[in-house]
């Protein structure tokens, strides 16, 4: 999917978002324009147990490039009465496998990509810039938080503490020592801020849903990248609840990632081949193509378990009984996934208890929670047709007929947890 210049206006590209994920519960989002509009827009969204206590860590990046002895803004941000105009300099937004910006200043083109490390609590950015005619420099600002992904900073005074390595830093925010944040930028200069909040960035979507619109975040410094009139500069921004980052490199992130997402979709093999209509049949198939990315974004895996589960939802819920069950065939069979779709089955059965599915999982401890009654019902059919597709008798045999049988068992006799 690709969005021209055209089409990247505030009033069109303040609504359309993008999401990408690593796999254990974290994620990465934001509108088309770099702009956040909601509470759970950020660059790092990590789950501190995996898949939950998800926490909003890396808010954005903030880029400048300074061409000569003009500096021109790339970011934009919200406020109640404010918007800064980055977006204007945004030539293009495209989004097959990961999200890519393509910016332009005069006759400098600025090219960004992100990725997150599949089954990592890392991100990162890459910038290619070409057509410098002077010397320049790009400044990266971060801009931090610490908070659950639920809630808001409003009105909050941050308390940071910083140790620089070089082109690294270690930041702590808010007295988390246990859970610093990293973030590292090669051959680059890291200067620091003091007391710098960014005051009352407004959310859009949030004042749209009814909510409080408005947090504090915390800007604890800038990194500046130097860059030579002629040179083509390829540059990454790692942010992490890792400490040994500097030798990633985003480029070869994106490339791996890439890679994992384009297998998926050979996997599913569910592309068209109509000669006789090909624009068509590449329409068809583009949208396949999204549609298989965008199935991959719910699967995650839960370490505690040791094996993989599926997100009721993103960004809000975690892994819940009765969707994944509804989801089950959609995403993991008709994409054959089949050893995932075996995981799935031993993951909602291995918790029943007087024959019930849990519902979900407490986003504070793991424990099952039991509050659907049909969630265990929907097993079976799922169940049934995981059989069609794999004809894996054996394997229900072992794993799950028992677990089946005790279903039947305790709904004929009845149920009662209190």
């Amino acid at each position: 999917m690709k969005i021209e210049k055209k089409d990247l206006n505030l009033k069109d590209g303040i609504k359309k978002e993008w999401i990408i994920t690593n796999g254990i519960g974290g994620f990465c989002s934001s509108s088309i324009l770099g702009a956040n509009t909601r509470r759970y827009h950020g660059l790092l969204v990590a789950p501190l147990l995996p898949p939950a206590k998800r926490h909003l860590l890396i808010s954005k990046v903030d880029e400048s490039i300074r061409i000569g002895q003009n500096t021109y803004d790339l970011y934009t941000n919200v406020c109640e009465n404010y918007i800064s105009n980055g977006f204007k300099y945004l030539e293009s937004f495209e989004k097959n496998y990961l999200p890519e910006f393509v910016y332009k200043v005069g006759n400098v083109k600025i090219v960004k990509k992100i990725s997150m490390i599949y089954r990592r609590n890392i991100v990162c950015v890459t910038y290619e810039i070409d057509g410098l005619e002077e010397d320049g420099c790009l400044t990266l600002t971060p801009i931090v938080s610490f908070r659950d992904f639920h809630s808001l900073n409003t009105n909050h005074n941050y308390s940071l503490k910083q140790k620089i390595d070089k082109s690294k830093v270690r930041v702590e925010v808010d007295g988390n020592g246990d859970t610093p944040i990293y973030m590292y930028v090669a051959n680059s200069s890291y200067i620091e801020n003091f007391n710098d909040t960014f005051a009352n960035i407004y959310y859009l979507k949030e004042d749209e849903r009814g909510f409080y619109p408005e947090e504090n975040l915390a800007v604890p410094g800038r990194f500046e990248v130097n860059l030579k009139a002629g040179e083509k500069k390829k540059i990454t921004f790692v942010g992490s609840l890792e400490e040994n980052i500097e030798e990633i490199d985003g480029f070869k992130v994106i490339e791996i990632e890439t890679k994992r997402l384009k297998n998926i979709i050979d996997i599913a093999n569910l592309e068209l081949n109509l000669e006789q209509q090909p624009k068509k049949c590449k329409e068809f198939n583009d949208f396949m193509d999204e549609l298989v990315v965008a199935t991959d974004n719910f699967v995650i895996y839960r370490p505690n378990f040791m094996l993989h589960s599926l997100l009721a939802g993103i960004p809000w819920f975690l892994d819940w009984g009765r969707d994944s069950m509804i989801a089950y065939e959609g995403i993991f069979l008709i994409t054959k996934r089949f050893e995932l779709a075996r995981e799935i089955l031993l993951t909602f059965t291995r918790d029943i208890k007087f024959g019930l599915v849990p519902n979900g999982y407490s986003g504070f401890d793991n424990r099952p929670l039991y509050n659907s009654v049909d969630a265990s019902l929907l097993l079976f059919e799922q169940v049934n047709k995981f059989l069609k597709y794999t004809n894996d008798y054996e394997f229900v045999k072992d794993n799950i007929y028992d677990k089946l049988k005790s279903i039947i068992i305790n709904y004929q006799k009845g149920i009662n947890l209190d």
